[in-house]
């Protein structure tokens, strides 16, 4: 497919997923195909991850591993598309579900959203309880306001690599670039984190998952902004840039605190800081240290609301331009 043709595809599948998400009727019965990239992932982890291993050994076999997972999903996509492009314009709406499966806007709206949810309706223990579905950090250690931030830095952080970054990669690569980008980012979340079993072992995903994730988190910080503006006016919109130009490079990734620092600056609050991993604090310093203090369950709603719009830019970003390629 040409690149106009994935545009017009990737928009149908944006709206798709808007309207559909994740439904769970369907994947209660299915393995979800991110599901089956865990597996994956997780058989080659325990076959070439031995302790044993020296740390050179275990570098090597995590870099071949991950470069034959990525040519597995190259080819997986390659073939999916040559079949779908078998059954002519029903192919081509089969390939817009295959896409929206791959996307995350509604799913990850309504995760937030129960957040905020369960703390207006059960207190901190709920909130402690939804937030702890979409973040790795200790919920017990949180408050309110610390309940807050990790549902906005969620929600900022995976608006980067849960949509934009997959809309980005199936538009320049078709279906062989969305497969091979969540392949990485699976292996990421999996293997890619510096504990003593994966940080030899993970070290190539990690870095490969920095580089593909680069350009979309950038993008991302110009969406936030222009959600800003649509939803809490041109200031909020300036602060969500200048923020995010400042004290994007304060996060320890070299792209989540992009769209973190930009959503900071467009709800004029204070996120990261000290945070516990499973009994590790993790110190870094606040983005937008000039921001609010406290985070509220109406900046983790105001999120959600930039959030959607930054969603409707992109659609209208990606519609724009298959105008103009046409």
């Amino acid at each position: 497919m040409t690149i106009d043709e994935n545009l017009l595809v990737l928009l149908l599948a944006l709206l798709l997923d808007r309207i559909v998400g994740d439904p769970d009727w369907l994947w209660s019965r299915l393995p979800h195909p991110v599901v089956l990239f865990g597996k994956a992932i997780s058989n080659f982890d325990r076959q070439f991850n031995s302790e044993t291993l020296t740390k050179a050994e275990r570098r090597l076999n995590g870099t071949v591993s991950i470069t034959v997972l990525l040519a597995f999903s190259a080819v997986a996509g390659l073939v999916l598309h040559w079949f779908f492009g078998l059954f002519g314009f029903v192919g081509i709406l089969l390939e817009v579900a295959c896409v929206a499966i791959f996307l995350a806007q509604k799913s990850l709206a309504d995760h937030v959203s129960a957040v905020a949810g369960a703390l207006r309706g059960e207190g901190i223990v709920g909130g402690r309880k939804a937030v702890s579905r979409i973040v790795g950090r200790d919920p017990q250690t949180l408050d309110e306001p610390g309940i807050c931030r990790a549902a906005i830095e969620s929600l900022a952080e995976n608006f980067s690599d849960g949509v934009v970054a997959p809309a980005l990669w199936y538009v320049v690569l078709g279906l062989p670039g969305l497969f091979i980008y969540k392949m990485l980012n699976t292996a990421d979340s999996m293997i890619g984190h510096k504990s003593d079993k994966y940080i030899d072992f993970g070290w190539a995903s990690a870095r490969l998952d920095d580089l593909a994730n680069w350009p979309a988190a950038r993008l991302a910080i110009l969406l936030i902004a222009a959600g800003a503006w649509l939803r809490r006016g041109a200031r909020a919109s300036r602060e969500a840039f200048q923020v995010a130009i400042r004290d994007g490079g304060l996060h320890r990734s070299p792209n989540s605190g992009r769209p973190e620092a930009a959503m900071a600056g467009a709800l004029d609050v204070q996120l990261a800081g000290p945070r516990v991993y499973s009994g590790i604090v993790v110190s870094e310093p606040m983005i937008n240290g000039a921001g609010r203090g406290t985070a509220t369950v109406k900046d983790v709603e105001d999120g959600i609301a930039v959030f959607n719009a930054s969603c409707m830019i992109l659609a209208i970003a990606v519609f724009l331009a298959f105008i103009a390629l046409l």
